[in-house]
C-alpha cells in the first residue's frame, strides 16, 4: 500500500465546522453542569452560552441526558490518560501503581471532575448507566495495573478479573468519599484514603 493511499481523506469544511461545533457544546456544557448541576442546566441555555442554535444542539445529542454522558465520556477519557501517563512515568509497576493511585484522588478533589463523574453523574444517567459508563472508561486501566504486577511478580497470581474488581470498586468508593466532602476536608479525607489503599496494596506486595 503507498504513503498517499494509506493517508486519511481531507475532512471537507463543513464536517470540520461540525467538530468545532461539537467541542464547543462539550466545553459550554461542562462548564454549565458543574456551575448549576443536572437539574439546575436548561439546553436552550447550553445552546445560547455556546453560540450556537438549539438545532445545533440537537443535531448533536438527542437530549439532555446524551448531552450529559457526551461530556462525561469526555472527562474520564481525559482523566485516564492522565493516569495513565503517570504510571508510565515508573519502570517499576509498583511506582506506576501507586503515581496513578495518586493521580486518581487528585482528579477527586478537582472539582470539576468531582462534580461531572462523582457528584452529578449518577444523578443524571441513573446508578446502572454510571456504573457502566464507569466501568468502560475506568475498569480496564486498573485490570491492565493489576495485570502489570502480578506479571512482574510484584504480586501473588491472584484472579486478575475479580482482583481488578475489587481494586476498581475500593478505588471509586475513595473518589465518592473525597467529592462528598466539604471543600476544606477534602485534603484530609484524601490523606486518610491514600494510608488506606497503600496499606491495603501494600500488604499484597511480595
Amino acid at each position: 500500500m503507498s504513503y498517499a493511499a494509506s493517508m486519511p481523506a481531507p475532512r471537507s469544511r463543513r464536517e470540520q465546522y461540525s467538530d468545532e461545533t461539537r467541542e464547543a457544546l462539550l466545553t459550554t456544557a461542562t462548564q454549565i453542569f458543574v456551575e448549576r448541576g443536572y437539574a439546575g442546566t436548561a439546553l436552550a441555555e447550553v445552546a445560547s452560552a455556546a453560540q450556537v442554535t438549539r438545532g445545533a444542539v440537537y443535531h448533536h445529542f438527542k437530549d439532555k441526558q446524551d448531552l450529559y454522558r457526551a461530556v462525561l465520556e469526555r472527562t474520564e477519557t481525559e482523566a485516564i490518560a492522565g493516569l495513565n501517563d503517570a504510571y508510565l512515568l515508573h519502570e517499576d509497576p509498583v511506582a506506576g501503581a501507586f503515581a496513578a493511585i495518586n493521580a486518581f484522588l487528585d482528579h477527586a478533589m478537582d472539582s470539576d471532575y468531582a462534580e461531572i463523574v462523582l457528584r452529578q453523574g449518577p444523578i443524571a444517567l441513573g446508578w446502572e448507566e454510571w456504573k457502566r459508563c464507569e466501568e468502560q472508561y475506568a475498569a480496564g486501566f486498573v485490570e491492565q495495573v493489576v495485570t502489570a504486577l502480578v506479571s512482574a511478580g510484584r504480586i501473588p497470581p491472584l484472579p486478575i478479573a475479580t482482583a481488578s474488581s475489587i481494586t476498581f470498586t475500593m478505588l471509586g468508593g475513595c473518589g465518592m468519599a473525597i467529592a462528598a466532602a466539604a471543600p476544606e476536608d477534602r485534603a484530609r479525607v484524601k490523606d486518610e484514603c491514600t494510608e488506606v489503599l497503600v496499606r491495603l496494596i501494600g500488604g499484597l506486595l511480595l
